[in-house]
């Protein structure tokens, strides 16, 4: 099947890249309310792409928010079934001044395709939508496959385990395969075996009731900036090491054999810290970087505001200071446990002299694959297969928070099987996905279902 997969990917290349640039046009931002038509507009678009690629069945499915897109090619009953995930929302594109090009039109320079969505996750999910067209023109179909494409994963998925919990019979399936992930490079070709958890929240700390003068007030008020830096500084030691009590009560300890796997993945510090730009590492103590953004669990802050930010000066004493914090949770921590632990920290450490808000956004589980599972075999033989090497299994440092709620709801195990790269800008200006990666998932997709099937 692999020459009849080639000729009609190389055929039809030129319109698989035309069509995605389409789709990253429109601006589907799902935490922004003056975006919902545009929701509307990209899951209509998704739906129209489904039924052109081969779907007998597609269809727009409200949820009680932005839509799920829901879409299916049923050959045979008794064949295997794969259920494909996928998420057409995107991350807001501040700050805009940072983008070279604009995030809603799509500009190829130097083989990649710069443009918000391109990676995340609309060029890896639509891989699989052109990987579908292609079995099926070719005849070579293996598998049942079903889609099911979010459009709330940037906002933590509030109303998909719901749908999920409601549509079990019509999301069945005997796999959950999902490309939202990356690779470690082209020349290395890896696999994630899980993701993290995610807890996010934020922390509204208020001392007066009106931004003061800072030379009248200063020195006799407290500034919250101050205090709120304060607290946020005090939640990691010298070693880098969080310090909230509670917080790693529930980590899963990793063996020193499987530390010694995550370390056999190849590394080089320089060309990571040239890429993103830093002079040195940083983190906690006692781990190598892998282990730092796989197996451990972390604590950000994402934003943090209060006060005058404009054009020149305003020497105010802030009323109010805000930000946003999150952390990445593994096995066995869980979302709801570490926001209660974070939220009621925040209120504790508070000094008299402020009032503290302290509330949740959204949250997600940690989620692991087996490597022995037949899924994560068909994977790693379809990796071996167009790239020429067996995969790495690789711990994915990101969230994707439905994961756990797709296997309980529907008893299936996930696959990750992304094609994107670290460096792609995934949240930040300038996100790109190689137009190498996008068509190396097209070629490597089908021989999934082919293994599978098998």
């Amino acid at each position: 099947m692999s020459q009849v997969w080639k000729e009609y990917q190389e055929q039809h290349g030129e319109r698989f890249l035309k069509e995605m640039m389409d789709l990253l046009r429109i601006p589907s931002i799902s935490a922004k309310s003056e975006h919902k038509e545009d929701m509307i507009q990209c899951a209509e678009a998704v739906k129209a792409s489904l039924l052109a690629s081969g779907c007998d069945k597609a269809e727009v499915m409200d949820t009680g928010g932005h839509p799920v897109v829901y879409g299916e090619k049923i050959i045979d009953p008794a064949k295997p079934t794969v259920l494909v995930y996928g998420h057409y929302d995107v991350q807001p594109v501040e700050p805009l001044e940072l983008w070279h090009t604009p995030p809603f039109e799509p500009t190829i320079k130097d083989g990649k395709v710069f443009a918000r969505g391109s990676a995340d996750d609309k060029g890896q999910f639509y891989m699989h939508v052109k990987a579908l067209e292609t079995m099926v023109k070719t005849n070579t179909m293996t598998t049942n496959i079903k889609f099911i494409i979010e459009g709330e994963e940037e906002v933590g998925s509030p109303n998909l385990g719901k749908f999920v919990a409601a549509n079990k019979e019509l999301l069945k399936a005997d796999v959950i395969l999902i490309s939202d992930s990356s690779l470690l490079s082209m020349e290395n070709p890896s696999l994630d075996t899980g993701v993290r958890g995610l807890s996010y929240i934020e922390v509204e700390v208020t001392a007066a009731a009106r931004d003061l003068h800072s030379g009248t007030y200063g020195g006799a008020v407290a500034n919250p900036i101050v205090v709120l830096s304060k607290m946020i500084a005090s939640c990691h030691d010298e070693n880098n090491h969080i310090t909230i009590p509670g917080f790693y009560d529930d980590v899963n300890v990793v063996s020193e054999a499987e530390r010694a796997l995550i370390n056999q993945a190849p590394f080089d510090e320089q060309e990571y810290k040239d890429e993103i730009g830093i002079q040195e590492l940083w983190g906690e103590k006692g781990f190598s970087t892998y282990e730092r953004t796989g197996i451990r669990p972390t604590l950000e802050l994402n934003g943090i505001w209060g006060g005058y930010t404009g054009e020149g000066a305003k020497t105010v004493l802030p009323a109010k200071a805000t930000a946003k914090i999150s952390a990445r949770l593994v096995p066995n921590q869980t979302s709801e446990k570490i926001t209660e632990l974070l939220l009621a920290h925040f209120r504790k450490i508070a000094p008299s002299c402020v009032t503290v808000n302290a509330f949740e956004h959204h949250g997600g589980e940690p989620y692991g694959t087996p490597i022995d599972s037949k899924g994560y075999q068909a994977a790693s033989k379809a990796l071996e297969t167009t790239f020429g090497k067996t995969p790495i299994p690789v711990k994915g440092g990101g969230s994707i928070p439905i994961c756990h709620t797709l296997e309980s709801e529907l008893g299936t195990k996930i696959i990750f099987m992304g094609f994107g790269l670290d460096n792609d800008g995934l949240h930040s200006p300038n996100e790109k996905y190689n137009i190498e990666n996008y068509y190396k998932g097209i070629e490597t997709i089908p021989y999934f279902h082919q293994f599978f099937a098998e």
